[in-house]
């Protein structure tokens, strides 16, 4: 990919994320005269084992990781006093290189709820039909499970917009001839290396945006500091002759916004940056999913991805030779293969309680499309406890809440000694009707999980520290009860040690969104509806940031609908005509 080193670009994208190479990609596609440049601070990901490889995927989340950045949150007492961490992907592809792989979408009401013009379901459904992935194999026993004592029915694609409340199998963003991961960088822009209009300049942190008058015409960049830590900061500029599209995050795009004097006065002041438009919602309206994983110990004979984890490298070896053969083994698997969409029925909103009651009633009640959670199994130890766990099969439970009530906010801020950081709360559990879905999700997949053939007990130290003498105090065991066995009771003192234990051990879902958000500038929104950020012009923001309302989704299928929908808007405005195959992921 080595080509002439240019110093004006029709388009220039600032980040290489997800959305970034969808709008690259079908941008040099249909007009491959376009000269179109990406600059990204991560690396290149291109035929990488840690970003083809699937279950490779937790590599990327371990404390010395370069492929994601660590941002970390204020303290919050309803995290009993955490600092909550949040990752970003910090790679080209964005987290579509490094995420779980695992595809839902968002209901119709989502889109419809972001009241946008030209953003609305029945606008969005072509588009979706370009980013459907593969098939996956099933979590027969925690379906099995869920269907008879959980009492809920099963559906082989519950990924109509409109089905929840079903178990089903999960689909994967993993290709099922290759057993590759299907990543939005090797379907859309190295697929076309060939172009020398389309570059990709890695390791290259965009600082602002360049602006005569109030008209976006570059950007300033710098070598990235973690990408190369023996470069010099001295800063360089290169020129967009059409449009600058900030691509970055919900962490980088408004960082990159402020940077260049576009957001709220008292922000921009105290970093010592003058204010070019007064646009206060940059950096607000921060949204993720709440996740919480627990660990189980998994029966003797289990087949779990810890055996490429924890396994002898004549094993991995092995799995990793037929994957080369026939695109199969374990190396093809993420070990997700079962979900339930969970809206609570009246027996199960009864046993939550008051305090989720206006919640449920404003916002979820007459909008049976909604569910309040994701219930699912992992096929293998992952979450906190994942890299200090002895090595044996584990099984983990997740659930996580889709539509928080509370949200929180992302700002640039200047260190004592003057070295720019983030001001980020994360609004994680503000809101007291926020805990109420995971406290009873601890409970009810604990219920299910018992149940499974391939249960063999509770690891103690990844659940809560129940009370001495409880019948909820967790141990191993050598087998499941019955299917018919009574549920678990929970005393109150037993409900407080869930409570904790959530406020423990609750995360981000990787689902960071709605920071730069396209509502009217009036409501504290940043772009319009064809993406143009307010108060300026050729200046355009494409990615997660830019979603007014959370979705009720893994969101990588609404960041390749993004890139789809920015695509179609910007070649529209150029006069690019926009024929092209579907293609799949």
């Amino acid at each position: 990919m080595s080509h002439p080193v240019m110093t004006e670009f029709d388009i220039i994208f600032a980040g290489g994320g997800t959305t970034a190479c969808v709008v690259a990609g079908r941008l040099t596609a249909w007009d491959p005269s376009l000269s179109i440049l990406i600059l990204e601070g991560g690396r290149h990901t291109l035929n990488q084992d840690a970003h083809v490889h699937p279950y490779r995927f937790t590599s990327h989340h371990v404390p010395t990781s370069t492929t994601v950045t660590f941002n970390v949150g204020n303290p919050s007492p309803r995290l009993n006093g955490r600092a909550p961490i949040v990752q970003c992907a910090h790679c080209i592809g964005g987290g579509s290189s490094v995420n779980v792989m695992v595809y839902t979408r968002a209901p119709a009401s989502d889109f419809d709820d972001w009241g946008t013009d030209g953003w609305e379901s029945k606008n969005l459904i072509p588009l979706m039909k370009k980013v459907l992935p593969g098939r996956p194999t099933h979590g027969e026993e925690f379906i099995r499970v869920g269907t008879t004592y959980h009492k809920r029915q099963y559906a082989e694609d519950t990924d109509d917009l409109e089905t929840c409340n079903t178990y089903s199998s999960w689909a994967k963003y993993i290709d099922g001839t290759t057993g590759r991961r299907s990543d939005a960088a090797h379907h859309y822009v190295y697929n076309q290396a060939h172009n020398a209009n389309l570059q990709i300049w890695v390791g290259k942190r965009v600082k602002r945006v360049i602006f005569q008058d109030k008209r976006a015409v570059g950007v300033e960049f710098t070598s990235d500091p973690v990408s190369c830590p023996d470069a010099g900061q001295s800063s360089s500029i290169v020129r967009a002759s059409k449009l600058v599209v900030v691509s970055a995050g919900a962490f980088g795009s408004p960082a990159i916004l402020e940077r260049s004097g576009i957001g709220a006065e008292a922000i921009l002041k105290r970093c010592n940056i003058q204010q070019l438009v007064d646009l206060p919602g940059v950096g607000e309206n921060y949204c993720d999913h709440n996740l919480v994983f627990v660990p189980y110990f998994a029966a003797d004979g289990a087949i779990t991805m810890d055996l490429l984890r924890y396994g002898k490298e004549s094993v991995i070896q092995e799995n990793l030779a037929q994957w080369k053969i026939n695109g199969k083994s374990l190396v093809a698997q993420n070990g997700s293969d079962a979900k339930i969409k969970w809206r609570p029925d009246e027996e199960e909103l009864k046993v939550m309680g008051s305090t989720f009651q206006p919640r449920w009633k404003e916002f979820s009640q007459n909008h049976p499309d909604k569910a309040v959670a994701i219930f699912a199994l992992a096929e293998g130890s992952v979450g906190p406890l994942s890299s200090s766990s002895p090595p044996r099969n584990y099984l983990s439970a997740f659930y996580f809440t889709l539509y928080p009530a509370s949200a929180g906010s992302v700002h640039i801020k200047l260190d004592e000694s003057g070295q720019e950081g983030i001001e980020f709360n994360t609004g994680f559990l503000d809101d007291p009707a926020d805990i109420v879905p995971l406290n009873f999700g601890y409970k009810k997949i604990r219920e299910i999980f018992r149940r499974m053939p391939s249960y063999g007990g509770e690891v103690p130290a990844g659940h809560p520290c129940f009370p001495e003498g409880s019948a909820a105090v967790c141990r191993e065991t050598t087998g499941p009860v019955d299917l018919n066995a009574p549920d678990l009771i929970y005393t109150a003192e037993d409900d407080d040690a869930i409570d904790r234990y959530n406020r423990d051990r609750m995360q981000t879902t990787w689902h960071s969104l709605g920071t730069c958000a396209m509502k009217p500038r009036a409501d504290q929104g940043v772009v319009d509806a064809r993406l143009n950020v307010y108060g300026v012009t050729n200046l355009k923001v494409a990615d997660m940031s830019i979603a007014p309302k959370n979705v009720g989704t893994n969101t990588y299928s609404t960041a390749l609908l993004i890139g789809e929908k920015a695509a179609m808007i910007i070649a529209d405005e150029l006069g690019i005509e926009t024929q092209s195959p579907l293609s799949r992921l």
